[in-house]
């Protein structure tokens, strides 16, 4: 789904890049404020950009322990009981550099940070450091909320206010290069602050405050959870990872079989994700979407003879409903939700009666047919005409528009037969 780089994605590049720049300029021409402060920060930062090891795409924060790292640094007023003195630009310096320095390695085997997570991380730590910096130094924060529980309540506003900071910038970030609605990125962003997104905010939070009273000898000790809560939501993942490729390899069973042609349950998937996300459905309804698309010609597997090229959106309509509930049933058998077979079972009824995924299912399977069945650069345009003839009874005009607005961005690469 790469698409150049828009307005919005030049201009936060290039916010971060000016900052970068400003902050490392300034740096090296004042020195550093308390190199060993700035140093320990800046040792467990690059640490955690090393520990990206074993990172899937898609993570929404690959490097956790440096995230809490920066955002700790930024929020640091005292270290041991001392007023600290670095300021606004050593905080972006520090951060840059350490990121920058663990990410070598990353880098080397072409797997390092992306524009978009390293203009995210520049960001995020100077919204961080521009919000608590100056009024600490100034004295105003010690003035108001001294440094008892009220302070500590007042980091982790901070904090929150910069997750959901980050959380805005990737919606937008994203939005720009895909033009899907900016309300369900933004939400499925906020979703996501939920799981690691509170745990990097938490440990912030407490490195800062650690580090105040006991020194630096605090971070080792509170980057620990953190360290384990990677590890297993990378060893989840891992299994959400399996659990797909089983799904995708039990779709491929029609394939095998001669049921359907080279490639149809992946097409179908795919192009399903994308007009679900174009119609707003959340990272967990499309990944209920996904699945059901995959294994939605499954039912097949049970008729006695094949139906012509796996085209069930030429069927009529009650050879159509009996082989989604013979599908239904084999979902029922797998172990997958409940609401995966519910789509299975309900992809061949009117579209009034159906819920949005199962509408989706319809609508895509059938394009996908269509144009199979019409090979040549006029058939993707005669499959979606006779599916906007269809928008009376079959398919939803909705499902059909966004289906055609997906197709006409190129957003999606159809997956060749094989």
């Amino acid at each position: 789904m790469a698409a150049r780089p828009t307005a919005p994605v030049v201009a936060a590049y290039a916010l971060a890049g000016l900052l970068t720049a400003w902050a490392l300029g300034a740096t090296l021409h004042d020195g550093l404020v308390e190199p060993g402060t700035a140093g320990a920060f800046g040792a467990l930062i690059a640490v955690g950009e090393l520990a990206r090891w074993g990172a899937r795409d898609g993570e929404r924060d690959p490097a956790p322990l440096a995230s809490a790292g920066a955002l700790a640094y930024a929020l640091l007023g005292q270290n041991a009981g001392h007023a600290t003195r670095h300021g606004v630009l050593q905080v972006i310096a520090v951060v840059v550099a350490a990121v920058l320095l663990g990410s070598v390695p990353h880098v080397a085997v072409g797997r390092g940070p992306s524009l978009d997570q390293a203009a995210r991380r520049v960001l995020t730590v100077a919204f961080a450091a521009v919000c608590f910096q100056p009024l600490y130094n100034s004295g105003h924060l010690d003035a108001w909320f001294g440094h008892g529980p009220y302070f500590a309540f007042v980091l982790l506003l901070l904090l929150v206010l910069t997750a959901l900071c980050d959380a805005v910038v990737c919606a937008l970030l994203m939005y720009a290069r895909t033009r899907y609605p900016f309300g369900p990125l933004l939400r499925d962003e906020l979703r996501g602050l939920i799981g690691i997104g509170s745990a990097v905010c938490a440990t912030g939070t407490v490195m800062a405050l650690a580090v105040a009273v006991a020194g630096l000898w605090a971070l080792p000790v509170f980057c620990v959870p953190l360290l384990l809560t990677q590890l297993a939501f990378r060893r989840y993942a891992a299994v959400r990872t399996t659990y797909r490729q089983t799904i995708t390899s039990l779709a491929r069973a029609t394939e095998v079989a001669g049921y359907t042609q080279p490639g149809h349950a992946r097409r179908v998937a795919g192009l399903s994700r994308a007009v679900g996300r174009e119609l707003g459905l959340s990272e967990s309804e499309l990944t209920v979407l996904e699945y059901a698309a995959l294994m939605h010609d499954i039912g097949q597997l049970s008729l006695l003879d094949p139906v012509p090229a796996g085209a069930t959106a030429t069927l009529p309509a009650d050879e159509q409903r009996r082989i989604a509930l013979l599908g239904g049933a084999v979902v029922r058998q797998t172990g997958v939700p409940a609401d995966v077979a519910v789509v299975v079972e309900r992809q061949a009824d009117p579209y009034r009666e159906q819920p949005l995924p199962a509408r989706i299912v319809r609508a895509v399977n059938a394009y996908d047919d269509l144009a199979e069945g019409s090979p040549g650069p006029g058939g993707s345009l005669s499959a979606l005409e006779q599916l906007r003839l269809g928008t009376g009874r079959d398919y939803h005009p909705q499902v059909v528009e966004s289906l055609a607005r997906v197709l006409a961005r190129g957003c999606l690469t159809r997956v060749p037969p094989g």
